[in-house]
């Protein structure tokens, strides 16, 4: 699950505090969710993008998530409606690459042409993704696709209604410099239109907190 949003700027504090000691325990404590991740633009915008690795597609329409999307807690309440413009993508893996995660991060956002979705997806996956890792400063470059629609709930209709996520690429790696040099040139617009990505939205980010199932469980 991707999202993307900003946060009203009197708000932020708060918002980072509730985030990481509330938000973030509570979501890696409904079971599937694995890893949950936030980052902050040092490039772009909007200012955060977050993260959550789930064991399964079905985690994200499970019980026990819809549950707490539909009972915010008094805390929730209060900061949802301090976000603006939220996006929210459910998505499938389409590809992976490398290992790990670099505390630096390129997020490109976009759609395929209608007609050339197949061979985007080709030359990505076996042509320009496949070897990123091996170069100095990355460590691993994953392809997201769309894969379902986000119910409404209850915390969506605090903040209002979510855009949603077409397909995505997620490079990070330990030098800002390498993804800078990615941005301008091998995922670069120019060449991500080049073979048929339409309504390119690049972003750098840096990781800011993270927490994984197993640190909550315990």
């Amino acid at each position: 699950m991707l999202l993307l949003f900003d946060v009203v700027q009197d708000a932020i504090s708060e918002h980072d505090e509730w985030h990481t000691h509330e938000h973030l325990p509570e979501r890696l404590s409904i079971p599937g969710f694995v890893r949950g991740t936030r980052w902050v633009a040092l490039n772009g915008q909007p200012r955060y993008f977050v993260m959550y690795e789930v064991e399964q597609l079905a985690t994200l329409t499970s019980k026990a998530y819809l549950e707490r999307l539909n009972n915010p807690s008094p805390w929730t309440s209060k900061m949802m409606p301090n976000y603006r413009g939220m996006t929210r993508g459910f998505c499938s893996v389409a590809g992976s690459f490398g290992f790990g995660m670099g505390h630096a991060s390129l997020l490109i956002r976009f759609s395929p042409a209608t007609e050339t979705g197949s061979s985007t997806r080709k030359w990505l996956l076996q042509d320009i993704l496949p070897q990123l890792p091996s170069r100095p400063g990355i460590g691993s470059v994953h392809l997201f696709e769309a894969a379902l629609t986000p119910p409404m709930t209850n915390e969506q209709r605090i903040r209002g209604a979510d855009a949603g996520v077409d397909w995505a690429l997620l490079v990070t790696g330990y030098s800002q410099d390498a993804l800078v040099n990615l941005m301008r040139a091998d995922l670069g617009n120019a060449q991500l239109e080049k073979y048929g990505a339409t309504g390119v939205l690049g972003a750098m980010y840096r990781m800011e907190y993270s927490i994984i199932h197993r640190e909550v469980d315990a």
